[in-house]
This record gives C-alpha cells, sequence and structure tokens, in this order.
C-alpha cells in the first residue's frame, strides 16, 4: 500500500509547489483544484483499501461538490480584484 500511496501524495504536492511560484488567480485555483482531486482520489484508494465505505463517500462528496465552491471562490476574488482596479484608474 505504500508503494500504491507515496508516488500519489508526491504527485500531490506538484501543485501545490506551482501555486506558491505562481501570483495568478487563476493559475492558483488551477493547482488548488489539482490537489484537492487528487486528495480525493487518497481518500477513495484508502477507503477501498480499507474497506470502510464512510471514507469512500467523503472522498465522493469531495470529488462531486469541492472543486464547485473553489472555481465560485475564484470568481469572487477575480471580481473583488476588477473592482479594485476600477476603482484605482489602473487596468
Amino acid at each position: 500500500m505504500n508503494l500504491i500511496l507515496i508516488p500519489m501524495l508526491v504527485a500531490l504536492l506538484i501543485p501545490i509547489y506551482e501555486a506558491c511560484k505562481d501570483s495568478d488567480i487563476w493559475q492558483k485555483m488551477l493547482a488548488f483544484s489539482s490537489a484537492a482531486s487528487k486528495a480525493a482520489i487518497i481518500i477513495l484508494v484508502v477507503a477501498v483499501w480499507r474497506d470502510d465505505w464512510m471514507i469512500g463517500v467523503a472522498g465522493v462528496i469531495i470529488l462531486s461538490v469541492g472543486n464547485a465552491g473553489l472555481m465560485l471562490l475564484a470568481q469572487i476574488m477575480k471580481r473583488m480584484n476588477d473592482v479594485i482596479h476600477e476603482r484605482t484608474g489602473e487596468l
């Protein structure tokens, strides 16, 4: 099981590293969305391995609903940034 989880955790760290490097909000949201999807897949793998379907249900909920909230947050942050730039005269 460790041979499966270690590469999955390394793959999870790649988008987090990219999010720290980039200043563009859309790239950050994309990286965090990718990390959330990978974390949910790891949760599903662990749930199947442990035969614990309550953990699996949590992974499915994260996969189906989690990224929608993240994209809504990205839209709100982009709109707030646009409003700030309009008020200061930049664009």
